[in-house]
């Protein structure tokens, strides 16, 4: 499931593939924007911003997607067989001399002023990947709607961009705490450890092929910085190891307590849960 991580690892295999490169071919297949050519220019570069793609193009042009449940971006070499999905699955195509990445199910695809970037993301809060990344204004947005549930809250990238619904049921159950319970109704110094929390998780997995979120510990640190100190509270070793605690987990037994896993559907989400170590309201 595509979140901060994930887009951000997209950013960087669509820069190396095309940024500049001149294009040589640009397809972009919804209504809108169909009879636009963006072929002979030259891609800038492609960012990340949350979990919204940024592919800034010669000429002041940003072409803004953004994968959602299931979108993708796959590069291929020429020649190479494109493998994401059905061709009428794709919504954009963008060649150059050495590669072409293809877009599959994007539900958000537009062709934009790059001036006017901020009609795309300019709603977003601090990113837990970006270089804006501020967790006492992260805290200071969630703490705004006291009221709100905390899984809602983590989920809105008004807050903090780069949380999906994997995070948001991993960082619950490592707080200890449900995400039925109101953001207001966190015990005392729970939020600020939380959001640094997400912000580290979501850092140990910018360049991992699997998302983990049970190995804390190998947690990179910054050059020139001292190693992470060892939780006070270790979790007890893993028999078998599980990159997640409780995601995709529904049945098993909890990884610390040994209370199966429960699970609910919301919205269309999947939320995991432990009802024995994690307090607080459940369905």
């Amino acid at each position: 499931m595509p979140e901060g991580d994930t887009v951000l690892q997209t950013a960087a295999r669509l820069h190396a593939a095309l940024a500049g490169r001149v294009l040589t071919h640009a397809d972009l297949r919804v209504p809108r924007f169909a009879t636009s050519d963006l072929s002979g220019r030259t891609v800038l570069d492609v960012t990340a911003r949350g979990k919204h793609l940024l592919t800034r193009v010669e000429g002041g042009l940003t072409l803004h997607s953004h994968l959602r449940m299931d979108g993708a971006w796959r590069v291929y070499a020429p020649g190479e067989r494109w493998r994401g999905g059905p061709g009428h699955q794709i919504r954009a195509v963008l060649t150059n001399a050495d590669h072409t990445a293809v877009g599959y199910r994007l539900p958000v695809l537009e062709l934009l002023r790059t001036s006017e970037e901020s009609k795309a993301v300019g709603h977003l809060g601090p990113d837990l990947l970006g270089p804006d990344w501020d967790p006492a204004l992260a805290v200071d947005r969630l703490l705004a709607a006291p009221d709100r549930l905390i899984g809602e809250a983590l989920l809105d990238q008004r807050n903090l961009a780069g949380i999906g619904n994997v995070y948001k049921c991993e960082l619950c159950f490592l707080a200890r705490v449900t995400p039925w319970l109101p953001v207001g109704a966190l015990p005392d110094g729970v939020l600020p450890r939380l959001v640094t929390l997400a912000h580290r998780l979501l850092d140990a997995n910018r360049d991992r092929p699997t998302r983990t979120t049970t190995i804390r510990a190998e947690r990179r640190p910054r050059t020139g910085a001292p190693a992470p100190a060892p939780p006070q509270r270790p979790l007890p070793p893993l028999r078998v190891q599980e990159p997640l605690y409780v995601y995709g987990r529904v049945h098993r037994p909890c990884l610390r307590c040994g209370t199966p896993i429960r699970k609910v559907d919301e919205a269309d989400r999947p939320t995991y849960w432990c009802p024995g170590c994690q307090s607080g309201p459940m369905p």
